[in-house]
């Protein structure tokens, strides 16, 4: 094994990884939060939703999701939970665009990203919050005097 591969499968490197991948996701998830607020509107979103076989009220709901999922992702805060909590969301934004054909790019936005951010939330509650994280201080803190948490997440 090369020195490059022995670094990046150092437990400090998976702690890294799984930290970048939450606050990409948590990020990902308040930018979707703030459009539907700032820039489609309540509204706006609400009539989307209803064009898509959704009631209008639940785009309270799913704002309120990725609003508070992506502050708990940023924190690191309930991240295995607050991950499986949103890909439920992603399947329901699966359904206007799955006709749309696989790129993203495609007229009306295609599957591939909704896809890769439910593999994503996935594979986040597989590995856990990484570094940096409020989950991390709160194993610390429960922990048995004198030991520590040997797993972050």
């Amino acid at each position: 094994m090369s020195r490059l591969e022995s670094s990046l499968s150092s437990p400090f490197a998976r702690d890294v990884g799984a930290t970048v991948l939450r606050v990409a996701l948590g990020a990902v998830f308040l930018a979707h939060a703030g459009a539907k607020a700032f820039i489609f509107t309540f509204a706006g979103t609400a009539q989307f939703f209803e064009a898509h076989g959704f009631p209008g009220w639940t785009a309270w709901p799913v704002f309120f999701a990725e609003l508070l999922g992506g502050l708990a992702l940023v924190a690191g805060f309930r991240t295995r939970l607050v991950a499986l909590a949103l890909v439920p969301v992603m399947i329901g934004a699966l359904k206007p665009h799955i006709g749309n054909g696989w790129m993203f790019t495609s007229a009306g936005g295609g599957w591939e990203y909704v896809a890769f951010l439910i593999f994503a939330l996935v594979t986040q509650a597989l590995i856990g919050s990484g570094a940096f994280a409020l989950d991390g201080a709160r194993e610390r803190r429960s922990a048995p005097s004198g030991r520590t948490a040997s797993v972050v997440g």
